[in-house]
């Protein structure tokens, strides 16, 4: 039996920026202190009374009465009927073994899920893209990321060595699905004792990226504009022939996290239908919110061996 290995490969060198349409006025949306970008304008035209309401498993704020897609995400809408709007707010408390973490040297991240009122209870995880939780790490000026899965343990927690390699600002951004309840996404803010590196200002749009053989050129169907639907595509080549046999990468052709210049806005997109095909090509949907510069992550699986995803 073959095991696949993920080829996670980093688009850091792909950056965008986005506009806004002047002749279009406020959808009146808002972020949420998790970071999720809540929609409520879609949130009130959301199922009426009797009518079926479908819902996105990665954004539930996404709900509608008829079948489709996320606009925020590309995924299909899920016939739930309000089923997982449980009621429950969820909340994830982070912790570190040692405490202060240090670059150079290993250490233990944790994270317990807890529900706000029932803090003794335990919260069991939903498997999501066949992990129970998804966690990426990224430096506050998003030069740097990582894409690690916590374990569970058998006092609660969710744990993942890890070794920083430099010291800094970083962000930690947990995706996760109770049991029952709705996707949720926690976040928190460390700092890494130990030497700095420069900070990376990124001023321009970078659509192509190039590491070891492999190239990958970033697409839009259109302009970047908020308030949109957008489909985004990549293709994928290595030593200048273009990749076809891409295999799944957690069960799917790709994973695509977009990330706001500032950390707050966060998108975690997935592939459209590709049917047979396995590349060259890979599309994504979604939509932004809010104007600014974004910088795109996306990891896959080709040829059976594994490149950990590493800042550049």
């Amino acid at each position: 039996m073959k095991t696949l290995f993920p080829l996670g490969l980093l688009l850091a060198g792909l950056t965008f920026s986005t506009t806004s349409c002047s002749d279009k006025p406020s959808t009146g949306s808002q972020t949420a202190a998790d970071g999720h970008d809540h929609d409520h304008a879609a949130e009130a035209g959301a199922a009426h009374s009797g009518e079926h309401q479908y819902t996105c498993p990665m954004h539930p704020e996404v709900v509608s009465n008829e079948p489709g897609k996320c606009p925020k995400c590309g995924m299909n809408l899920e016939h739930t009927d309000g089923a997982n709007n449980d009621g429950k707010t969820y909340r994830m408390v982070f912790s570190s073994q040692p405490a202060q973490p240090t670059a150079g040297q290993p250490v233990t991240l944790s994270f317990l899920p807890q529900i706000e009122g029932q803090e003794k209870a335990p919260v069991p995880l939903a498997v999501v893209h066949e992990k129970k939780m998804h966690l990426i790490i990224v430096s506050k000026d998003l030069s740097e990321f990582f894409h690690e899965h916590p374990e569970f343990t058998a006092d609660g927690k969710y744990n993942v060595p890890f070794t920083f390699k430099t010291g800094g600002d970083y962000v930690l951004y947990q995706d996760y699905q109770p049991e029952g309840g709705a996707h949720q996404l926690g976040r928190q803010q460390l700092t890494v004792a130990g030497t700095k590196k420069a900070p990376v200002k990124f001023t321009k749009d970078q659509m192509r990226w190039q590491k070891d053989g492999y190239e990958a050129v970033l697409s839009f169907d259109k302009s970047v504009k908020v308030g949109q639907p957008l489909a985004l595509q990549v293709n994928i080549s290595r030593n200048g022939q273009p990749v076809t046999n891409l295999d799944n990468y957690l069960g799917a052709l790709g994973h695509m996290v977009i990330i706001s210049e500032d950390t707050e806005k966060y998108l975690h997109v997935h592939p459209g239908d590709a049917g047979t095909s396995r590349g060259p090509s890979v599309g994504f949907q979604t939509g932004f919110e809010q104007a600014g510069v974004y910088r795109v992550f996306l990891q896959f699986n080709h040829g059976g061996k594994s490149i950990p995803p590493t800042s550049p």
